[in-house]
């Protein structure tokens, strides 16, 4: 699961992986249904899965060293040639789980990872993913070098190795700094962008859940769009916003990348810029899926809200919808409604309550505007034209001392026009 020589090479090569999954600590619902899932979206075969409940990982082999030497017959009988761990393993970890199964070994972070270096399609999800991959791997450079360790030192092994180390640290580095670098440039192309759209004052909403809660196909049926859809965690990387209309207003929609139950960190990092894109926004659409078993959903929305808090946006207004409701029972969708009456129940794939959502969205706008009364000059064709499309609950009379505008708009939007204001 590192990366790919050639898309055939790898497709040849991940078809021959045959992972065995591990977790240990607490216990937690469904864990390793998950990573078996992250694992069929990276192309691996799971063939069987281990878990130790304990207060928490042991520090120097994940597992116990006891229960890991238990696991080499258990997982030589299932013909795995590798284990993938439930967490982010500390290389110390992952070195003692490889002496003691004589396999190769991975964590999370590093199917994610790979997970996402699949899916970036542009050059800025490109870069951030390899931004990603360079600092999880810069912490695991110790062990590549192990190797001269064994040799007990003496001669030809004092300098050598340690002067490598150093050395491949420095390029890592160096290519992490220009990585960040180019980063910023394109945070800085993304940042005219959101400008331009605060300077037009279209409100911004985001669609914002756990992946593959079918946040795309709601794009796509909100705004007409074309965006690709496909049944894989983090399919969507790369944020895609698109314009829409309702009631003569115009919005943007940006639909973002998927969040997941312990999201690794060098990811929210290194997807900062991406992640902008709900921060800045004026209304967040929590999209949950309907067709998930209740206890899962519920866990589900807790990860995305403890991701909404890590970046800073847990204080944006947002409205909860609940998608795939047309794979829900007229029981479970009764019983859903009495449990979060005040969730949104839509259907991407039918279009029922669409409708619905976007007069939600219209009146959580239109309850933080303000109440205007404009005069512009018969000559201000282009402002009022403008108005039409921005403003709320637009009104205009023609008098012969020009365009009385009666709107209902933001205080960023009444600033902006507040030369045309009368009292």
């Amino acid at each position: 699961m590192s990366s790919p020589d050639s898309k055939r090479g790898t497709g040849e090569r991940r078809a021959r992986q045959r992972a065995y999954l591990i977790h240990a600590g607490p216990a937690a619902s469904n864990g390793l249904d998950e990573l078996e899932e992250l694992m069929r979206t990276a192309g691996a075969a799971t063939v069987g899965r281990a878990a130790q409940i304990r207060s928490q990982a042991d520090p120097a082999s994940y597992m116990g060293s006891g229960r890991v030497l238990d696991l080499v017959e258990e997982i030589k009988a299932t013909d795995a040639n590798l284990v993938v761990a439930d967490d982010e393993l500390t290389p110390r970890q992952e070195r003692a789980l490889e002496e003691l199964l004589k396999m190769p070994v991975l964590d999370r972070t590093a199917v994610i990872l790979d997970i996402f270096a699949l899916h970036a399609d542009s050059a800025e999800g490109k870069l951030q993913v390899e931004l990603a991959q360079l600092e999880y791997n810069l912490a695991r450079m110790r062990g590549l070098w192990t190797h001269l360790e064994r040799l007990g030192g003496g001669i030809g092994t004092r300098g050598p190795g340690e002067s490598q180390l150093e050395t491949d640290r420095r390029l890592a580095r160096d290519r992490i700094s220009v990585v960040r670098k180019r980063l910023r440039k394109v945070e800085s192309n993304r940042g005219l962008m959101r400008a331009e759209r605060v300077r037009t004052t279209v409100p911004a909403v985001a669609l914002v859940g756990y992946t593959n809660a079918g946040k795309s196909s709601l794009m796509n049926s909100i705004t007409g769009a074309d965006v690709r859809i496909r049944d894989e965690l983090f399919h969507t990387l790369d944020p895609t916003t698109r314009q829409f209309e309702h009631r003569g207003r115009a919005y943007v929609l940006t639909d973002t990348v998927g969040f997941i139950r312990k999201l690794p960190h060098q990811l929210v990092d290194s997807f900062a810029a991406t992640l902008e894109e709900t921060i800045h926004a004026d209304l967040l659409l929590q999209v949950e899926d309907g067709a998930e078993p209740p206890e899962e959903r519920l866990e589900r929305r807790a990860s995305v809200e403890a991701t909404l808090e890590q970046i800073h946006a847990d204080g944006i207004p947002r409205l909860e919808v609940i998608n795939k409701v047309d794979l829900m029972t007229a029981d479970e969708r009764a019983e859903l409604s009495q449990a979060r009456p005040e969730a949104i129940l839509v259907s991407a794939e039918t279009g029922e309550g669409i409708q619905q959502l976007l007069d939600a969205v219209s009146a959580s706008i239109g309850s933080r505007m303000i109440k205007v009364t404009l005069l512009l000059p018969h000559s201000s064709g282009a402002v009022i034209a403008e108005l039409h499309r921005v403003a709320g609950d637009l009104t205009r009379e023609d008098g012969a001392d020009g365009v009385l505008i009666h709107a209902k708009m933001t205080s960023e939007q009444a600033a902006r026009y507040s030369r045309y204001a009368i009292d």
